[in-house]
Order: C-alpha cells, then sequence, then structure tokens
C-alpha cells in the first residue's frame, strides 16, 4: 500500500469515522501526488549520549533531538518541553546587563552566554530525551511483537491495566 497513494489515500479516508466532513474534505481533494509514505525508522540513541545536542550558538531540538515512533504518544509534548527550557536556559544566560565595553566586545560575551545557554540546555535534555526514545521503541516492540511470551505479557498487562484503569 505504501507505494499506492491512491489506496493509501482510500486506507485514511476509511478509518476517519466521526471525523468532521470539512476534514475528511481537505484530504479527499489532496492530490495523489502530494501523498507520500515514510517507512518510521529507529536511530540509535546512543549518539544522542555521546554526540553533540549543541555546538557554538547552535541547538538541535523537536523531532531533531529525539526521533521516535508514535507508540507513547509523546512526540508533540517533547518538542513543547524542549521549547519551554530552551526559553529558560536562555533567558537566564542572557539576563546579564551589558558591561559597557566595545561592541565587539559585547557580542563575544553575548556569543559566549548563548553558548553556555545552550549547553545547559542540552545537558537538561539529554537523558530525557534518551529515555523518551528508548521507551517509545520498547513499546512499539511489545505492541508489534507476535513472540508466544511477549504476547502473552502484553495481554497480561493489557488486562491489568483495563482492571486498574477502567474506563468511566
Amino acid at each position: 500500500m505504501e507505494g499506492d497513494p491512491l489506496k493509501m489515500k482510500q486506507f485514511v479516508l476509511s478509518k476517519l469515522g466521526e471525523v468532521p466532513d470539512t476534514a475528511k474534505a481537505a484530504i479527499g481533494i489532496t492530490p495523489l501526488e502530494s501523498i507520500i509514505a515514510t517507512p518510521l525508522r529507529f536511530r540509535h540513541p546512543w549518539e544522542l549520549l555521546w554526540g553533540n545536542i549543541s555546538k557554538g550558538n547552535v541547538c538541535v531540538a523537536g523531532d531533531a533531538l529525539h526521533p521516535m515512533t508514535p507508540d507513547i504518544g509523546q512526540g508533540g509534548c517533547a518538542a513543547l518541553e524542549d521549547g519551554v527550557l530552551l526559553v529558560r536556559c536562555l533567558a537566564e544566560a542572557l539576563r546579564k546587563e551589558p558591561s559597557g565595553e566595545t561592541q565587539e566586545k559585547e557580542e563575544e560575551n553575548e556569543y559566549k552566554r548563548i553558548k553556555k545557554g545552550l549547553e545547559k540546555y542540552a545537558r537538561e535534555r539529554r537523558w530525557r530525551s534518551f529515555d523518551l526514545i528508548c521507551t517509545a521503541y520498547m513499546v512499539g516492540f511489545i505492541e508489534q511483537s507476535n513472540g508466544k511470551v511477549t504476547s502473552f505479557l502484553r495481554e497480561i498487562f493489557g488486562w491489568i491495566h483495563v482492571w486498574v484503569a477502567p474506563e468511566k
């Protein structure tokens, strides 16, 4: 189905259920050449632990920092966390008053403060991002596994979840 935009469009439209007609219409009028499928891929989080999240006055955030499968539904939330923490770290770094030095020296000091703020952001996001990537991978692995033991455990935990947190 991934190589056939018409089949993908029909599949999506068949799964929309009670979605408002305006949303269905938007998908319905989407040109077939605009429909693209890209498989989800797992990026090992090791580079997150040992690689650069920030370099100089540049850093990564959002999906570039923590690409993950949608199995735990945290992608958007993690991006918001990134934004809040990034702003907080930069605000703290730039809060200092200008020292009255030359323009060139002021710019150099500002660059250093931005760099320090981004390094703080990187330190604080590294392990949270690592945790999210690994958790999403493990949940996806368990959900999609066909092994007997994993399938058994998935069913048991499913029943426990229903028993502990019943729908209202």
